[in-house]
């Protein structure tokens, strides 16, 4: 008879959504569809998961373990796979030290067991060089750090409540979509809904403002949101006096960004300035809902810092939905050490920062990183300076296994390619950075083939290894347990059973997390101190040092995608095969729409097809990240954020031109 299972979305996205499966008779799903009980799902998914099924049962999916031959790949068995992975590390490790060695993976999967589990033990246990995983959130997460202390923010159902909401960096409805009903409810009670957004994506088109600020100038517009409120003195005195630190210095250095400047560091005019500043500090609630687009550029960390700051300035926090909300990943303060087991090391072992990867694969020495293990991720697309990552991932020398649910650009480069679970075929505990609800998911389906997920594969690299420690032989369910041993009152009384039993279990967490202080900042108040917030211009821009390359390119992600994980659906490939530019920037180049263009700068080039339009102002083109193959990322550079060594993918100078079909 046909029944419904609940499962957890595990993609990279700030929703987390509980998702019902429903199988027919023989156990084939045969429906993906949001859980209506689930508070911030609420019965709907987006288009990328309605449509999960297809991948589920692809007929490119990986269901065999394969090795590379003199004649491409062939299929082998696991325990040959297996064997011949673990002797090859086994002998670089003898020759060059365990640190040759190097695990690369993401958020190809946002649950704990199968994204840093039974993976970390391995590679803590085997003193492998350690990944410093910052390809996407570490700027934002510095800053909002930097300001509050953790990782909190506003309940997004809070938003309802909402009479303003500034959408910074945010695209919603293509990353964020289950925020929107709470927006439109708080809309219909007659909230303003303003947008700051270089680009003009389908959320600013619905916007009642848009306000397109200079790619990475984020920074400098909220110093002068600052300015204008303490200016005019709309700041709320008695929250700043109990619960905040540093306004002097804060003060200070917003006293150098007057409207006029920040007209001419942003492009936004001063009177909008103003007028936001003024909307801002008198209409409550506020809400801002901050997101990482802002943080992938120079200057980014320290705009995220700043951005934070403006809560507290007019007392936001006290109100239910005032507030900001950029992620709520640090409310999930689960045993992440008895997980992940960094004690397991021999020895300290050299962190490598993703975002430099590139550089990792063809300039480190001391020793070279010999072997890569990838899963998880797809980095020969998802990196910056792709053809340097792509120059390093075609050495000889270097051995590398590939964990992959389809041949994406890093498996083909692979000497082994492993097949893995979908979240749909394997037990997991979710986290999520965009609500606070604490998921269980047990397998709703069998896997297929020979397909196994990520736990499994790594506890049997470790038997293979002759790694005998008890924690190698955890079940999921310990090490669900380990997770859940916490002293964090967050996740008080958040048992396994409570999860096996209710599936969602919402966290022990304030409604209004900051209304009356109690930052996790040392002396508890939020650190407005302005020392470190000086606005200059990025490297990479048209106010930076003099370049060849006059236009600012921006690579956001593409509504139907998810970074490159469908990337052999075709309509996901065709969106990223656009080039977005200014009727003005085309017309002095001779391109007209729907021409082939080449993008370049000094890093390479690549080919896409112009659309023109007003998507992007004078100065600015734009292409969605990121296809399979030659992608927007042969023209993004390894250079790191202010702080949190993030990528600046969105501090990117080129120049287009009309090439032949």
């Amino acid at each position: 008879m046909p029944k419904t299972a609940i499962s957890t979305c595990a993609l990279d996205c700030p929703d987390a959504c509980s998702v019902l499966v429903q199988l027919d008779e023989a156990g084939r799903a045969t429906r993906l569809r949001g859980n209506p009980n689930h508070a911030f799902t609420q019965g709907f998914l987006c288009a990328k998961v309605t449509r999960y099924l297809d991948r589920v049962y692809h007929p490119d999916r990986l269901l065999h373990p394969l090795r590379r031959t003199p004649s491409g790949f062939e299929r082998t068995t696991w325990d040959e796979a297996l064997d011949s992975i673990a002797a090859r590390l086994r002998r670089i490790a003898d020759n060059y030290g365990a640190e040759a060695i190097l695990p690369y993976s993401y958020a190809g999967t946002m649950g704990y067991l199968n994204g840093s589990g039974m993976d970390r033990r391995f590679f803590h246990r085997l003193g492998a060089s350690r990944l410093d995983r910052t390809i996407c959130s570490s700027a934002g997460g510095a800053g909002l750090t930097e300001a509050l202390g953790n990782r909190l923010g506003i309940d997004p159902r809070d938003f309802a409540h909402s009479r303003l909401i500034i959408a910074w960096g945010a695209n919603i409805l293509a990353t964020n979509v289950h925020l929107w009903p709470f927006i439109v409810d708080a809309r219909r009670r007659g909230a303003r809904f303003v947008v700051i957004d270089p680009i003009r994506t389908k959320t600013a088109a619905l916007a009642d403002v848009h306000l397109a600020p200079h790619p990475g100038s984020d920074l400098a517009l909220a110093l002068g949101l600052v300015h204008v409120i303490l200016r005019d003195n709309l700041q709320d005195r008695d929250y700043l006096d109990r619960y905040t630190a540093g306004l002097a210095s804060l003060a200070e250095r917003a006293a150098g960004y007057p409207p006029e400047r920040v007209e001419q560091l942003t492009g936004i005019p001063a009177a909008a300035v103003e007028q936001l500043a003024r909307d801002y500090a008198t209409i409550q609630p506020a809400a801002i809902r901050l997101n990482y687009g802002v943080q992938r550029s120079e200057r980014g960390g320290r705009a995220v810092h700043a951005i934070a700051l403006l809560p507290a300035l007019t007392g936001a926090w006290r109100h239910q939905g005032g507030g900001l909300l950029l992620s709520t990943s640090g409310a999930f303060a689960v045993n992440r050490a008895a997980l992940e087991r960094p004690d397991l090391q021999p020895q300290p072992t050299r962190l490598i920062n993703m975002s430099e990867f590139g550089d990792a694969l063809t300039r480190l020495d001391s020793p070279p990183v010999k072997a890569l293990v990838v899963y998880n991720s797809n980095p020969a697309a998802i990196a910056p300076d792709q053809n340097r990552v792509r120059m390093g991932l075609a050495r000889p020398d270097l051995f590398k296994v590939v964990i992959e649910q389809f041949m994406t650009d890093t498996a083909l480069a692979a000497d082994y390619v492993l097949p893995a679970t979908t979240f749909l075929e394997h037990t997991d505990l979710y986290f999520a950075y965009g609500h606070y609800e604490l998921q269980l998911a047990r397998p709703a389906l069998a896997p297929p083939g020979e397909a196994r997920s990520n736990v499994e594969i790594f506890r049997a690299l470790a038997h293979r290894m002759g790694f005998t420690d008890p924690c190698f032989g955890d079940s999921d369910d310990d090490m669900i347990r380990a997770l859940l041993d916490t002293p964090s009152p967050y996740l008080d009384g958040i048992t396994l059973e409570r999860l096996e039993s209710e599936h969602s279990v919402p966290l022990n967490l304030p409604r209004l997390p900051f209304a009356d202080g109690g930052f996790g900042t040392p002396d508890g108040r939020c650190n407005l101190s302005g020392d470190l917030l000086e606005y200059t211009p990025p490297v990479e821009s048209r106010f930076g040092p003099a370049s060849p390359y006059p236009l600012e390119l921006i690579s956001n992600k593409t509504a139907d995608g998810m970074n490159s994980t469908f990337g052999n659906r075709p309509e996901v490939d065709a969106e990223a095969a656009l080039l977005d530019l200014h009727p003005t920037d085309a017309q002095a180049r001779q391109i007209a729409d729907g021409a082939l263009v080449e993008v370049f700068n000094g890093r390479g080039a690549v080919r896409l097809r112009a659309r023109i339009g007003d998507a992007v102002r004078p100065g600015v083109v734009r292409a969605s990240a990121v296809r399979w193959g030659a992608n927007v990322n042969v023209l993004t550079s390894q250079r790191l954020t202010d702080i949190g060594g993030g990528p600046t993918f969105y501090n990117c100078l080129v120049d287009v031109r009309p090439c032949t079909e």
